[in-house]
């Protein structure tokens, strides 16, 4: 994945500014945020400190936690600006392979939905699953994903709190100012 050092990158305090930065430069009072769930717990406070209204949609067991098409569509109203995608993800393991997530994008790529796509777990995987970063499956979803990204679990930095976002310019430039 390319990105534009100057435009497209963002450094923060961790990962978990990065995620914050995202919801409030994207979300505004009444927006919801779809959040598949188990995942991790401070999505929901942010989203409603920003105002918006979290939409919880409850991963499953039967399908390995992943989030499906159509549990995402089933969750899309008119009032939905963001999906969060965090996979790897923390508790469950859980793994969206690439076939899962050409899924996923085909529901978001003619909608003005953004994906905040949560890759802090990216290195973390096991018995033969592989990685693919979302804004990876083309230019057409590229420009609504905001990829989140640090050190902390992938190289055991976890004190550094070093984390980066990667994401359009105006939504970096967003992010810049409220930092």
């Amino acid at each position: 994945i390319s990105y534009e050092p100057q435009e497209e990158i963002l450094v923060t305090v961790g990962g978990s500014e990065a995620i914050d930065a995202a919801i409030r430069a994207l979300v505004s009072p009444g927006d919801e945020v779809i959040i598949p769930e188990p995942s991790y717990v401070c999505y929901e406070p942010i989203t409603a400190l920003a105002g918006g209204v979290p939409v919880v949609v409850e991963t499953k067991a039967e399908n390995d936690f992943k989030l499906t098409k159509e549990q995402l569509v089933s969750a899309i109203t008119d009032k939905t600006k963001v999906v969060i995608l965090p996979f790897p993800c923390n508790p469950t393991g859980a793994i969206m392979e690439r076939e899962d997530l050409e899924a996923i994008a085909d529901v978001l790529k003619d909608t003005d939905i953004m994906v905040i796509s949560d890759e802090i777990y990216y290195r973390l995987c096991y018995d033969g699953h592989s990685f693919t970063s979302v804004p990876s499956l083309g230019e057409d979803i590229k420009e609504h994903c905001i990829l989140i990204n640090g050190a902390s679990k992938s190289y055991a930095m976890t004190g550094w709190r070093i984390g980066f976002v990667a994401a359009p310019a105006q939504i970096v430039d967003r992010m810049t100012k409220g930092q």
